[in-house]
């Protein structure tokens, strides 16, 4: 690795965390993959898959946050153990029913049990800034390595599980997502030396990290950021059912991933002046405009080529996200406010699933690939429009931002 990473490193205890983080976040690119490419195989209905994954995301938004704000104030320990057991008992029920063909309603309430797990992504963004609270290059760069896990993990997750699901049996892929996420989970709650400093409830301001505007819009762009992703999973899937080779969509959202993994290794080696803000605007606009060439897609290896240079542009946009909202949020809700961004993809992973394979079910895998063209349209005009409540960033709470009038507005991030 080169230097600027080798450094971060360095830290006692950084390997470890970072290492349990990627096993812990596997079931993230896993879990809503394997279920739709379970229940695809065993009942053929995508539009019953894409639901389920969407219950899944939506469960996911709505606990994610709330289990993070008990992190900030419990302790990550004492809080991921138990929620992540919830977790587990879901997704044997999930199996279990789905083997034995059990009504459908069985399967939406096993998949809302599986999103009650943390967000462990920002459980490691949180022990990064604890440990580089000072040195924003190494944060900047310790995120960017954080990004660069995320996509590997969507480089090596979806291979496993459609892979195993297709060339095993069909509920290899959600059965190996949670022994990952069981392993991941108690391996980091394991490790106290690094764990931040809980907040107790007396040092919090009150209310949700939400309630910061800057933070509003970056979730809310999220949620269009969000249906990308869920979309073109699943109609990749299908896309390649329809070309005879079901099998290789793993390979194709791989080399998605492995587009953003490439740019984030770079991004992390930068040292970018000027406004962040700016950036993040300029990286979800190109994220926007790389969707049209998936109207376009007529095989597997333009669709590859396509998705590899849509990819270039998540990682660095995903850094900067990352950036803006430790500026915005309080110490002691980071946690919380990571997990609302989260939350946020997850939203839109939600609605971009469930819309994804009912235009399968309804036009073909084709037509499919609209929906995220629609989403990033809307993405683009989000953070456009959410422009001016994101610049200045200021630096911490109670940092009072000049907007130009005799007013001035005081920014309670």
């Amino acid at each position: 690795m080169s230097s600027p990473y080798s450094a971060i490193f360095a830290a006692p205890g950084a390997k470890g965390f970072s290492a349990a983080g990627f096993f812990g976040r596997l079931p993230l690119s896993m879990m809503g993959v394997g279920i739709v490419t379970m229940v695809s195989q065993l009942t053929g209905r995508y539009g019953l898959a894409g639901a389920l994954a969407a219950t899944l995301a939506l469960a996911a938004a709505v606990c994610g946050p709330q289990i993070s704000r008990l992190v900030d104030r419990l302790g990550q320990r004492r809080v991921l153990r138990p929620v992540t057991a919830v977790s587990l008992v879901s997704v044997a029920g999930l199996l279990v029913s789905a083997h034995e063909r059990w009504p459908d309603w069985t399967l939406f309430l096993f998949s809302a049990g599986v999103g009650c797990v943390p967000s462990v992504g920002s459980m490691v963004r949180a022990r990064w800034a604890a440990i580089y609270a000072d040195s924003p290059r190494d944060l900047h760069t310790a995120y960017s390595a954080e990004s660069v896990i995320d996509e590997a993990v969507f480089i090596v997750g979806p291979i496993l599980s459609i892979g195993l699901s297709t060339a095993w049996f069909p509920e290899a892929g959600p059965l190996l997502a949670g022994c990952f996420l069981a392993a991941g989970v108690y391996w980091l709650a394991a490790q106290r030396a690094t764990e931040p400093r809980p907040h107790p409830r007396t040092e919090h301001s009150g209310g949700s990290a939400l309630r910061s505007p800057g933070l509003q819009v970056l979730v809310g762009v999220f949620v269009a950021t969000g249906a990308i992703f869920g979309s073109v999973e699943v109609v990749t899937v299908a896309f390649a059912e329809e070309q005879g080779h079901k099998a290789a969509s793993s390979l194709v959202l791989a080399v998605y991933a492995l587009g953003s993994c490439l740019a984030g290794a770079v991004f992390g080696l930068l040292h970018l002046k000027g406004e962040p803000a700016r950036r993040w605007v300029l990286g979800v606009c190109a994220m926007a405009v790389s969707m049209i060439p998936l109207q376009l897609v007529g095989n597997l290896p333009f669709l590859a080529v396509a998705l590899f240079v849509a990819g270039l542009s998540i990682a660095p946009t995903m850094v900067t996200t990352m950036a803006l909202v430790e500026q915005y949020v309080p110490r002691a809700q980071l946690t919380e406010g990571m997990s609302w961004t989260s939350t946020g993809l997850a939203v839109g992973a939600a609605l971009g699933s469930s819309a994804a394979g009912w235009a399968v079910d309804a036009a073909g895998a084709q037509a499919g690939y609209a929906v995220p063209g629609v989403a990033g349209a809307l993405a683009a005009a989000g953070a456009f429009l959410g422009y001016r409540r994101l610049r200045p960033a200021p630096e911490r709470v109670g940092v009072r931002i000049d907007d130009g009038d005799d007013t001035g507005e005081q920014c309670m991030a």
